[in-house]
């Protein structure tokens, strides 16, 4: 049964046709905007940067939010916080439950200053407007909600709840663009496919749930393997594959009549207890050894060869 499960493997990649819809709406609206506020899952912070974003925001004022810190190793984020900087990137995490507006306006409003600047010397009070942009299911809308205080942009815990753009009036001088979540074509590295999968990015309709809770099984017992051996009650952690899922099916009671592992059960909830939290506090993607900053006039060009080297890593 594991080779079985493993030869029906299939790469992952996900493009529907809102897709092309969302980067549409993104293009026809950057003209509008002072800053860009990239959000990516501090769990993954590589995966979950949309590559294309390098070149469609290239020349604003871009600030990269580390966003679901509370969910993520708080070491972990502060490593790849340092490495973002490092990079000459503008970078801060934020917490989903106890971030504030007053963490991010100020950051905001710094990347606009030349911009307010310029207009006030004419005597102009300047609207300050800024882009929220990222993956699917990265926490935008709830991002864009925290900053303004009340549920104003929807959100859900599955991809793809924003279709198009929502302003958001944040301050008399400040307002907020949420888009839709946006994916690039074809997702060339497939560990990060996965990882973007966990997390919930790409939507679980054309997943092979079994398959996805037995790669996030074995990520788990890599990454923090006590953590994962306590929580499903394995007795044999050395297991992998379809025995390793089994292992833990036994081990919280899902079973079927005659004792069979319910696996389509226990997929459904390793899936959804990672998702929430429920293992503490874990990051999936470690950060990559610091290198020097770039010059500036060479950053961006240096960003998309390095997302490129990203995207062509194999397993």
């Amino acid at each position: 049964m594991n080779e079985m499960l493993r030869a029906d493997e299939k790469k992952i990649n996900w493009y529907p046709g809102h897709m092309a819809k969302a980067r549409r709406l993104l293009v026809d609206q950057l003209g509008r905007v002072d800053v860009v506020v990239e959000l990516c899952d501090a769990r993954i912070p590589r995966a979950s940067r949309n590559p294309d974003l390098n070149d469609l925001v290239k020349g604003k004022k871009r600030i990269l939010v580390l966003g679901k810190a509370d969910l993520a190793d708080e070491k972990e984020t502060r490593a790849w916080l340092s490495y973002f900087r490092s990079q000459g990137l503008s970078c801060m995490s934020f917490d989903s439950v106890r971030g504030r507006a007053k963490d991010v306006v100020p950051r905001i409003e710094r990347e606009a200053q030349e911009a307010v600047q310029r207009l006030a010397a004419r005597g102009v009070k300047k609207t300050v407007r800024v882009m929220i942009v990222g993956v699917p299911n990265v926490g935008k809308s709830t991002f864009t909600n925290k900053l303004n205080g009340s549920a104003i942009a929807r959100t859900g815990d599955r991809p793809g709840v924003t279709r198009s753009n929502q302003w958001v009036r944040i301050t008399p001088y400040l307002e907020l663009l949420d888009t839709p979540g946006l994916l690039w074509p074809k997702i060339e590295n497939q560990q990060d496919a996965r990882a973007l999968a966990f997390v919930g990015t790409i939507n679980d309709n054309i997943m092979d749930y079994q398959m996805l809770a037995i790669q996030l099984l074995e990520r788990l017992m890599e990454v923090k393997k006590d953590a994962a051996i306590a929580r499903f009650r394995l007795k044999n952690p050395e297991l992998r594959g379809l025995d390793l899922l089994e292992e833990a099916c036994r081990g919280r009671g899902w079973l079927m009549p005659g004792g069979i592992a319910d696996i389509d059960r226990g997929s459904t909830v390793i899936l959804d207890e990672f998702r929430a939290g429920k293992l503490g506090r874990l990051t999936l993607q470690k950060a990559p050894e610091k290198k020097e900053a770039p010059k500036m006039e060479e950053k961006h060009h240096e960003e998309g060869l390095e997302c490129q080297a990203d995207r062509n890593l194999g397993d």
